[in-house]
């Protein structure tokens, strides 16, 4: 029994263990880039769009399609001029019939109008809109993914740093009363200690407040409740060694294939079928139409019975529609639309030059962020290598507390250099492999 009781213990811990790991989401950067194209909030919205697309563009498809229609009246004459005694030779009222009904259905069908054969073409690039924007909108999600977890690691890494400076500081204070209570040093040691250490615990109350707000970030970027708990597999140094590439800053830069240049000829081929569009507008329409009617006529509400009588008709017919003159407000629908086809080619000019230049400015910068990242580990390592020999020498008396101080927040500076040095290296990689058009892997 005592083994029974134990087993029962082993599992329902087990258990609440396996539901506590379930909880917890596991990113590397890659996954959680992957994870966030999946789940990200604006890409399900992108996705959306697109069905919406191929909706609208099956919509326009089905105007050159035959259409059925149709329809049924009733007239109940409630005051009538005359009795209904005449009769036709098949025994319906001509004249005066108290209730009459006409049922009836039509076909038609488009045989030719110029602006469904345009709005067929603005319904294909209205696709591709839709699919482009989904292209832009993943790239987009990359780099915030990426932004958004340097930011968690940089965090991380910070409050790490600073927890190691508070307890060698705490040390050096403690060190210090001591020597002060003995009578061995000035007071002004210790004060000054006190306030160094007073301003770290601030700033680790403050790193600790980010650290909350990135995950919560870094869960809206993926597509997650805030709340949701995150663990990320990846450092921060790991990271800033494997984006440091530098054969990138010599990959070409190819304008056809970037996304925003190919919105922008998207845009300009939009507005060159609404200049189509508004011409076409001015060309014949013809459509041809089959109809066939029922109708019968009687003094009581016989319709439903089996011996009501129905008289059917028929017709085949063609409607040609030809403009003639519209007070020239069709002269001026075509010239705002040259208007803005001509504006469409001016900015895809202009994009042209901004993608350029974008690219240019992504490699440098993305350049310098590796320079910084190199000088910030050697001055770091100087920085730790000054503060060590001052506390050294303030504990045997051959420097101020002042001294101390100023090698401490100097080796703090250039902590957080180095830490941000390492996000700049991953973000401004991100940055550049965006103005690229880098596609993601």
């Amino acid at each position: 029994m005592k083994k029974y009781i134990t087993s029962v213990f082993v599992l329902f811990f087990m258990s609440i263990i396996t539901n506590a790991q379930e909880k917890v989401l596991r990113l590397s950067m890659d996954e959680a880039i992957d994870y966030a194209i999946k789940n990200n909030y604006d890409n399900k919205v992108a996705l959306k769009d697109i069905e919406a697309a191929k909706q609208k563009k099956w919509e326009t498809t089905t105007i050159g399609l035959p259409q059925i229609d149709g329809k049924v009246d009733y007239q109940n004459n409630l005051k009538q001029l005359f009795d209904p005694v005449d009769f036709n030779q098949d025994g319906f009222p001509d004249f005066g019939a108290k209730h009459s009904v006409t049922a009836g259905v039509t076909l038609t069908q488009l045989i030719f109008d110029g602006t469904y054969l345009v709005g067929l073409q603005s319904a294909k690039t209205y696709l591709k809109i839709s699919e482009q924007a989904k292209e832009k909108t993943e790239l987009a999600t990359k780099e915030a993914v990426i932004n958004a977890y340097g930011n968690v690691l940089v965090a991380e890494k910070s409050l790490e740093i600073l927890e190691s400076n508070k307890r060698v500081l705490t040390k050096n204070l403690n060190e210090t009363q001591k020597i002060f209570d003995n009578g061995l040093t000035e007071e002004e040691n210790v004060e000054q200690l006190q306030i160094t250490l007073g301003t770290l615990e601030n700033n680790i109350r403050n790193t600790q407040r980010l650290k909350d707000i990135a995950y919560k970030m870094l869960n809206i970027a993926l597509g997650n409740s805030i709340d949701k708990q995150l663990e990320l597999s990846d450092t921060l140094e790991n990271l800033a060694i494997q984006n440091t590439d530098l054969g990138l800053l010599g990959k070409a830069f190819s304008l056809d294939s970037h996304i925003d240049y190919r919105i922008a000829s998207n845009d300009r081929e939009a507005n060159r079928l609404l200049l189509k569009l508004e011409r076409n507008r001015q060309l014949p329409t013809l459509a041809a139409f089959v109809n066939y009617n029922a109708i019968a006529n009687s003094n009581s509400f016989s319709f439903f019975n089996s011996s009501q009588q129905w008289r059917s008709t028929s017709l085949l017919g063609v409607s040609l529609n030809v403009p003639i003159f519209g007070s020239f407000r069709a002269r001026s629908r075509i010239k705002q639309a040259k208007l803005e086809l001509e504006n469409s080619d001016i900015r895809l000019e202009e994009i042209k030059q901004k993608l350029n230049l974008q690219a240019q400015t992504a490699k440098s910068e993305y350049q310098l962020s590796i320079e910084n990242y190199e000088t910030a580990k050697k001055n770091l390592l100087l920085a730790e290598r000054i503060e060590k020999k001052q506390q050294v020498k303030f504990f045997e008396g051959l420097s101020t507390s002042f001294d101390l101080s100023q090698a401490q927040n100097q080796l703090y500076t250039q902590q957080s250099n180095y830490v941000q040095s390492m996000l700049s290296v991953i973000a401004k990689k991100a940055q550049l492999e965006t103005a690229l058009n880098i596609p993601i892997k």
